[in-house]
């Protein structure tokens, strides 16, 4: 099954879970913003609340204990919005021993997209995919060992690297844009069910 981070991941997730005939649901993980680069982020939440830390950055940058309480807070919180909005809270699906491809519209640190692997495995997942349009050639070599394949047609090694640069049109996807994909995968889940009637 493909599951599919939102925001940017929504719509490619959406593009691949049509042309392979899977099904797709989103998992919420979402970076821990720096407090004065909301940019940026110091590491990720998954759906259970489990998160990683890009230890190196925290160390630069600083914060005391409670600034970083404070961000990790504001990321549960936006978590739960989301999945109550997105998802309307329902059960995770079973992952037990599915292969499972991980969509986002680009990888940057990695850190969201690795909440989601450990997230994935936690789940039993048999076999882990990710899939991305872009990503830099550092953090490739930071992902690939942890999964089974990785596939991104559009890899850069040009320092820093900006998913947006990318893409000729990138904006971030306002809610309402997620859930009327949201609504076409509900219509394609519907329009399959009827089929096997």
């Amino acid at each position: 099954m493909v599951l599919s981070i939102p925001s940017g991941g929504t719509p490619v997730g959406y593009e691949i879970a049509n042309a392979l005939h899977l099904p797709m649901d989103l998992i919420i993980v979402r970076k821990v913003q720096i407090p004065f680069n909301t940019e940026a982020g110091f590491g990720a939440i998954d759906p259970d609340g489990e998160a990683i830390f890009n230890d190196n950055l925290l160390k630069q940058l600083d914060l005391t204990n409670n600034e970083i309480d404070a961000q990790i807070k504001k990321t549960m919180h936006v978590i739960h919005r989301r999945n109550r909005l997105f998802r309307e809270a329902k059960p995770f699906p079973h992952l037990r021993d599915k292969c499972v491809i991980l969509v986002d519209d680009g990888l940057a640190s990695g850190f969201t997209m690795l909440a989601a692997i450990r997230f994935a495995k936690r789940r039993g997942a048999g076999r882990i995919v990710v899939a991305v349009p872009t990503a830099s050639k550092k953090t490739i070599d930071f992902i690939l060992p942890e999964v089974d394949e990785l596939v991104c047609p559009n890899v850069r090694s040009r320092f820093p690297f900006a998913v947006a640069d990318a893409y000729r049109n990138w904006y971030d996807l306002e809610d309402t844009e997620v859930m009327d994909i949201v609504g076409k995968i509900k219509v394609i889940r519907n329009n399959e069910k009827e089929t096997k009637k």
